[in-house]
Order: C-alpha cells, then sequence, then structure tokens
C-alpha cells in the first residue's frame, strides 16, 4: 500500500495556473502508474490525466476537457508526481485526487482501476 498526499490547490481566477503535488510514502512511486481524478459537488469523479511508467519508457494520458491546458508529470527520484493546470476555467473547480494503480497502460482512465488514493485538495477558479 502507498499512501498519498496531495497539495498545491487553492483559489484561482480564470485564466490563471495551479501546480498540484502529489507525493508518495510507503513505496516508490516507481512501481506505480499514477492518475488524477477530480469530483465537483454532485458530479461522478471524472479522469483528469495519468502517468505510466514502464522501464524507461513513461507515457502521459489526458482526459477530453483537460488536454492542451493541463500538464502531468512524475519525478520518481522525489516520489511525486504533479499537475500543472494551465487557462483555468470555472468548471475545473472540483476536489482534485491523486491516485496510484497497478495498471501499465490500459484502464488508466477508469477510477476502479486505483487500489491507493490520496485525500484531495480542493481547486477552486472564480470567473
Amino acid at each position: 500500500q502507498v499512501q498519498l498526499v496531495e497539495s498545491g490547490g487553492g483559489l484561482v481566477q480564470a485564466g490563471g495556473s495551479l501546480r498540484l503535488s502529489c507525493t508518495a510514502s510507503g513505496r516508490t512511486l516507481s512501481s506505480y502508474s499514477m492518475g488524477w481524478f477530480r469530483q465537483a459537488p454532485g458530479k461522478e469523479r471524472q479522469f483528469v490525466a495519468a502517468v505510466s511508467y514502464s522501464g524507461s519508457v513513461t507515457a502521459t494520458y489526458y482526459g477530453d476537457v483537460v488536454k492542451g491546458r493541463f500538464t502531468c508529470s512524475r519525478d520518481n527520484a522525489k516520489n511525486t508526481m504533479y499537475l500543472q493546470m494551465n487557462s483555468l476555467k470555472p468548471e475545473d473547480t472540483a476536489v482534485y485526487y491523486c491516485a496510484a494503480s497497478t495498471y501499465l497502460r490500459t484502464g488508466l482512465a477508469a477510477p476502479g482501476n486505483y487500489g491507493d488514493w490520496g485525500q484531495g485538495t480542493q481547486v477552486t477558479v472564480s470567473s
């Protein structure tokens, strides 16, 4: 089991940027694929981005609503994953969660394929 802690959320105006971090403890992040999800009040948890790691090859995946605006990356040496969010919109307002999965590539958009989750960090984008 890996413990995950998100940070970096906050209040930002539309068009602004935030960078979220997800730091792991308990196990090394290099053993997992990692994902970001978000959940707004009254809505289902939504896939945002994921980064897989298989040996020396890293691949990233994005939900359609954030493509071109968000960038997901990982620093295995720091046991940390990042989500750089640019051109934020009010509809990006949600609690953002990071999660760890043993899936290597396929299935990373499905929340059910992640076994460990952080507690979430609130992102609020004002218009």
